[in-house]
């Protein structure tokens, strides 16, 4: 009982740290936020949080494995109430699961490989395993709206949809500053949506 009681208590500690990074990262970027700032939107001391995490970056990582499997979860919803899609089906229902993932898209814009240098790798391979579930995901729903689509075209798709997701975010999410620059800049840029860039990347990659 005092096993299970001190396994509740460290996977509640967990949570409100990384809820409070998340909160943080709402307004502030990535650079501005210290594990000071976190310890004070959390109802501990800065020292206990140590004790889970030894660095910003591994709270983020963190946080980047509870998106990935909340997009897991949308997926299987999808794989779960569609006994059959089309291709113009199934790139509908893909993109609006990346749509609704807006926080997922913002933590891929970052540069991973800082982030992962300064975790330790049981943090890393947490995060991996969660980023791993979501190729699997995917995966399942090709398996099973496409068993005509052959294997090597099912990992082709992967790996061109999950780069492609990975770099979706600054085309879609546009800062009033940025929309000011490239229009001083005379760049004809056309905005489109998170949902537009994806729907329009799926029906591609599935022709």
């Amino acid at each position: 009982m005092a096993r299970y009681a001190s396994e509740k208590l460290k996977a509640t500690r967990r949570d409100e740290i990384i809820n409070a990074c998340e909160k943080l990262y709402q307004t502030l970027s990535f650079k501005e936020i210290t594990m000071k700032e976190i310890s004070a939107e959390t109802s501990f001391t800065r020292p206990s949080i140590y004790n889970y995490f030894q660095t910003k970056e591994e709270i983020f990582l963190a946080l980047f494995a509870r998106e990935y499997d909340k997009w897991i979860a949308d997926l299987s919803e999808m794989y779960e109430q569609n006994s059959v899609l089309s291709p113009i089906e199934f790139a509908d229902k893909l993109s609006r699961t990346i749509e609704e993932r807006e926080l997922l898209l913002r933590l891929l814009s970052m540069n991973m490989y800082d982030m992962e240098e300064n975790s330790r790798a049981d943090a890393l391979a947490e995060f991996k395993k969660s980023y791993g579930n979501s190729l699997k995901a995917v995966k399942r729903c090709l398996d099973k709206f496409f068993p005509q689509m052959a294997e090597l075209d099912k990992e082709n798709f992967l790996y061109a949809f999950f780069p492609f997701v990975h770099g979706i975010y600054p085309y879609a999410i546009v800062t009033e500053k940025q929309r000011n620059a490239m229009a001083e800049a005379g760049t004809n840029h056309v905005y489109h949506t998170v949902y537009e860039l994806a729907y329009n990347c799926v029906k591609k990659l599935l022709e």
